[in-house]
């Protein structure tokens, strides 16, 4: 079983004037994908500071395995996900950030503005999900089932990645 942490990364939904309607459906993907629930949630502002701060307590101090953000990923100026996440990251997985795109791409060609990146930060991968709830399902499907597959070769519980 994974430890699982998420950060929903949205202004709006921080300051509680939305709702936050991802993170639900989120729960409810990682049971049904992976078996797992969600031992740490956290909500942030769009800051790239409090964000990597998050992502450091969660990854370093609570030792999450998976760390899934939501939000942040788009185009707009106060969309910094993606940049908190490199500072954090010690390497990146580029082939399931395109996975992402390539597989919600068969619903909507606007997945093509999302600037979500997949790292790890030592024996954590780090995925960043759209806050769109279609997308960050979209996105989510087109690589729950590599998640596992990724954790346990990150962990050294595996080698075999011709499955």
């Amino acid at each position: 079983m994974w430890k699982i942490g998420v950060i929903t990364s949205s202004n709006s939904v921080y300051r509680g004037e939305r709702e936050n309607d991802c993170f639900p459906k989120l729960e409810g993907l990682l049971k049904k994908n992976l078996d797992a629930a969600v031992a740490e949630h956290r909500l942030s502002p769009d800051n790239i500071e409090m964000l990597k701060e998050s992502m450091i307590e969660l990854v370093d101090r609570e030792r999450v395995d998976l760390l899934l953000t939501i939000g942040g990923t788009g185009l707009s100026p106060e969309d910094v996900t993606p940049e908190a996440t490199e500072l954090v990251i010690d390497r990146h997985v580029p082939g399931l950030a395109e996975e992402m795109r390539r597989g919600a791409l068969e619903h909507s060609r606007k997945v093509l503005l999302t600037r979500a990146t997949v790292g790890t930060r030592g024996n954590a991968l780090i995925i960043n999900l759209p806050g769109s709830l279609p997308a960050m399902e979209w996105c989510f499907l087109a690589i729950a089932d590599q998640i596992s597959s990724a954790l346990a070769i990150i962990q050294g519980k595996s080698e075999n990645i011709a499955k």
